[in-house]
């Protein structure tokens, strides 16, 4: 009962979207996503804690974080409101840097793996690499409801995104395997380590863990890895990074390749990432510190000064 309700209420949701102007639709998820930040408050103190890391304390952590908030409630509104017949105005309505290296890496045709932070509307990013050539294979986490997962699949497959659903006992990398090894595209979100098992790497100047797929896939099947960063352009669109390949160092075994790998990708992320923090949306414990309770943690106070306030609005719906 629990998730037929779960389902139909996602689909009440992405009905209720679709029927709004893009401009319409982009504000009252920013504005969704601003009162989100006042209510999730163990998310909005995480947000604090990696925008703290990103701008090495530079920065105003709880602006920042309110920021990250409003960006991510566009993020969601625009999942829910895009359709296959709204692919052409997406496209329209973006643009490619870096595009040169996307092009020889199709042309190569030895396989590609794009490589993505949590940065803006990185599901945007498929959609254009599907128009560029390279029609990606992306990995979904496994969701408790299975109508939900299998109307998420369905509709990303009709966006010309193929889903292989990360299941328990499902053959994940050999999904993307085949893919790599007949020339084709795989995405992988590259900044969280969801298994635990991943790579030790210094990120933003802590260590932590990020996975590996990226990395030793590559060296398994000989593709390319691009890193690529997609970010909200003011006002409707997207504007997609594509970055040079990465070049893994030679080392004794396959094991040091992948771990030089995974740092050298973890400096790349943090160059996409620094170009505009607020845009990344990981605000969830991704770091071992983060787990930690220190009784001298900050709590996020809801009475600001008015500077501290991140109106909803982008302001720049004339572009």
């Amino acid at each position: 009962m629990k998730q037929a309700a779960a389902y139909w209420t996602v689909r009440a949701l992405v009905g209720l979207f679709g029927l709004l102007p893009e401009p319409v639709m982009r504000r009252i998820g920013m504005g969704l996503g601003w009162i989100g930040s006042f209510v999730a408050r163990d998310r909005f103190r995480m947000a604090m804690r990696h925008q703290e890391r990103v701008s090495g304390g530079t920065a105003d952590a709880k602006k920042a974080a309110r920021r990250v908030f409003v960006l991510y409630g566009r993020y969601w509104a625009e999942a829910f409101w895009v359709r296959p017949r709204r692919k052409d105005r997406i496209l329209v309505s973006g643009t490619l840097e870096g595009g040169e290296h996307l092009a020889a890496a199709v042309a190569a045709d030895a396989g590609l793996v794009l490589a993505l932070p949590h940065v803006g509307n990185w599901e945007a990013a498929g959609l254009r690499a599907a128009d560029e050539g390279a029609r990606v294979l992306a990995v979904a986490e496994a969701l408790g409801n299975e109508r939900i997962v299998e109307w998420f699949t369905d509709l990303r497959n009709t966006l010309e995104i193929d889903i292989v659903i990360a299941r328990k006992g499902s053959r994940v990398t050999r999904s993307l395997m085949e893919r790599l090894k007949s020339g084709g595209t795989v995405a992988l979100l590259s900044d969280r380590d969801l298994s635990g098992r991943g790579v030790a790497v210094t990120f933003f100047g802590e260590e932590t863990t990020l996975p590996a797929g990226p990395v030793a896939l590559a060296l398994r099947t000989g593709a390319t890895i691009l890193p690529v960063g997609t970010y909200f352009k003011k006002g409707a669109g997207h504007r997609f990074r594509v970055h040079p390949p990465l070049e893994i160092p030679d080392g004794p075994d396959t094991d040091t390749r992948v771990k030089f790998g995974t740092q050298m990708l973890a400096g790349v992320i943090e160059t996409i990432i620094r170009e505009d923090p607020a845009q990344w949306h990981v605000i969830v414990p991704n770091w071992p510190s983060d787990r930690e309770e220190p009784s001298d943690r900050e709590e996020p106070s809801d009475r600001e000064e008015p500077s501290d306030r991140e109106e909803p609005s982008d302001r720049e719906d004339s572009e």
